[in-house]
């Protein structure tokens, strides 16, 4: 891994443009490559920009260098490529703002960084994540892999020779009894939301608790998760640099215990030769492997789309691989280079081992991923490590009677009574949690009632389940305006500072209160009473195919949230998360 982090530089073609010719541009951030990929005779110039990920920016810009010396052009064009090392969360970030994307824990892009051409992130898992948080119509070209890195659990040596390393075989389900056991092993993460590898293993854990099965199943996964959040790091850095710094039982016990990293990690790290050697566990089942997708951004121009693709050629040569072994990493069928040194118990595609696999071909976004465990991992992931205050609230208009044909008959109520449930069960206890329901005439001439108060989990959990398991649907209608501005108004009178304050709201109706604030007037008082300095974040949630998406967004934005929209009802849980999940922290 590298000394520090590295940045998506604002101008490619401008630090290019400052080093002549084969000249490597050494900076504070980062390192940005400059190669003329044609010889002196060709005509004209193709700027091409590419990013690419810290630790595989070396080989990519020697190829680069190879290309040129070889005297490569396109139709008799010059290119001028820029490489420029970036953390792949930060081009995310840009390529999100670009396509209207929306991706939990990432935040905003910086305002001087510009999307590249192609771009080389860790993992496909990017792209899948940019095409299900909202841009539906990101659609890169190739995609391809380019290189390869196993994610395996790194664990200072003494501990996994404890565990049978490296001669016994570890899988999944030993390490999550490990992680929830009475005395639990020391877990850590880089932030999933912003790391490839701590994604790829928070995957690979929380399938391990749900295919363990029987009634502690959930139990299990959120104490995972927890205990992984526990030992969270922003930066892989900061993660690596709490591991043992010596090999007496009294540091060992206190210093980290395992963590998911890319194969590459663990080479680098052990490089430098630390006073505690890590172990590379690969576990069964094999995680999602860092896949390295060469990805030619939409929107480019044609003649840079011609340069990308034969630039993709100078990188799939078999020369490259010995490029790629020099820096730790694999090829991108599993295989390795000339020069590459495995960890201890490294599997080889070559001896049959299904751990080393490659990944599927064209990348992990075109093998076969379920976007939804990805989505759910992260949302998960973003409610169990960011604290809050909520109101909770659930239409029980007669309309949620209605049975749900995917859900084996049940009711709409139900559904969304279990779908806040099973939310619930992330929620640790700092979190403060309030319960309405709505109708119309609910209570009195009011077409909410107050079920629980909000209030800390600490105190008031099982309150809520049992409340959430008695919820019965009236015979009103959909008192939807009154409703809101009330909760509003309430959330606003007890704001929490230091906490993400939002309302979340199910509905499968549009507003029926004849005699309660048309939609002008809610629209005009939200205005009126809204307070930049104490944000709150409404978040609807419409139910069914009766809902009026338009209505829901326009309120929604006006309040200072979003609207989502489940038309199969059973898919109410995963959006649950999802919208909760894409809150903003406290700044």
């Amino acid at each position: 891994m590298s000394a520090g982090r590295h940045r998506m530089r604002s101008g490619f073609h401008g630090a290019a443009a400052a080093a002549a010719v084969g000249v490597l541009v050494v900076t504070a951030g980062g390192w940005v490559g400059y190669r003329q990929l044609a010889g002196p005779d060709c005509a004209g110039k193709i700027e091409l920009s590419v990013a690419v990920s810290t630790e595989l920016a070396p080989a990519v810009d020697a190829a680069a260098t190879e290309w040129e010396e070889n005297g490569a052009a396109v139709d008799g064009t010059c290119i001028d490529v820029t490489v420029a090392a970036a953390d792949a969360v930060e081009v995310a970030a840009v390529v999100a703002a670009k396509h209207g994307a929306t991706l939990a824990g990432v935040g905003q892009a910086s305002g001087t960084a510009v999307s590249p051409d192609v771009w080389i992130p860790d993992s496909s898992t990017w792209l899948l994540r940019l095409q299900t948080g909202g841009a539906a119509a990101f659609a890169p070209g190739n995609g391809a892999s380019i290189a390869s890195s196993p994610v395996v659990v790194a664990m200072p040596e003494p501990r996994a020779e404890q565990l049978g390393w490296p001669h016994e075989e570890i899988g999944w389900t030993e390490l999550l009894t490990r992680v929830n056991s009475d005395r639990p092993l020391k877990t850590g993460i880089v932030e999933p939301t912003r790391d490839a590898a701590g994604l790829s293993g928070l995957l690979s854990l929380m399938t391990a608790a749900s295919s363990a099965g029987g009634a502690t199943a959930e139990q299990d996964r959120i104490g995972a998760l927890r205990a992984l959040a526990s030992g969270a790091s922003a930066l892989r850095q900061d993660l690596l640099a709490k591991f043992p710094t010596a090999s007496d039982a009294t540091t060992l016990a206190s210093a980290l215990g395992a963590a998911a990293l890319s194969e590459e990690n663990v080479i680098r790290y052990n490089a430098k030769k630390p006073p505690v050697p890590l172990a590379a566990l690969y576990l069964k089942p094999s995680p999602l492997p860092l896949d390295y997708p060469y990805a030619v951004l939409p929107g480019i121009e044609p003649a840079k789309a011609s340069a990308a693709r034969v630039l993709f050629e100078a990188l799939t040569t078999p020369s490259f691989k010995d490029r790629l072994a020099a820096q730790g990493l694999r090829g991108p069928d599993g295989n390795w280079g000339s020069g590459f040194e495995p960890p201890q118990g490294a599997p080889s595609p070559a001896s049959g081992d299904s751990s080393a696999a490659p990944p599927p071909q064209g990348g992990i976004a075109a093998g076969g991923l379920a976007p939804d465990a990805v989505e759910r991992a992260v949302s998960s992931w973003s409610i169990a490590t960011l604290s809050g205050r909520m109101l909770c609230i659930i239409d029980v208009s007669g309309s949620m009677k209605k049975a749900v044909p995917t859900a084996n008959g049940a009711t709409r109520q139900q559904v969304t009574a279990e779908a806040a449930r099973r939310g619930l069960n992330l929620f640790d206890d700092s979190w403060s949690i309030g319960l309405w329901v709505f109708s119309t005439n609910l209570d009195g001439a009011r077409d909410y009632r107050e079920v629980v108060p909000t209030g800390p989990l600490s105190r008031q959990r099982s309150s809520l389940e049992r409340s959430l398991d008695t919820i019965t649907s009236s015979s009103g209608d959909t008192g939807l305006y009154d409703t809101l501005l009330a909760a509003y108004r309430n959330v606003q009178q007890n704001w929490e500072p230091g906490k993400v304050n939002s309302i979340v709201l199910f509905t499968d109706g549009k507003n029926e209160d004849a005699d309660g604030v048309s939609q002008r007037q809610l629209l005009a008082e939200l205005k009126r009473i809204k307070d930049p300095d104490q944000p709150i974040q409404v978040i609807i949630i419409g139910i069914g195919t009766e809902v009026s998406k338009a209505e829901l967004d326009t309120i929604a934005q006006s309040a200072g949230g979003g609207a989502f929209i489940a038309a199969d009802p059973t898919k109410i849980g995963d959006i649950f998360l999802r919208a909760i999940a894409l809150r903003k922290a406290p700044a």
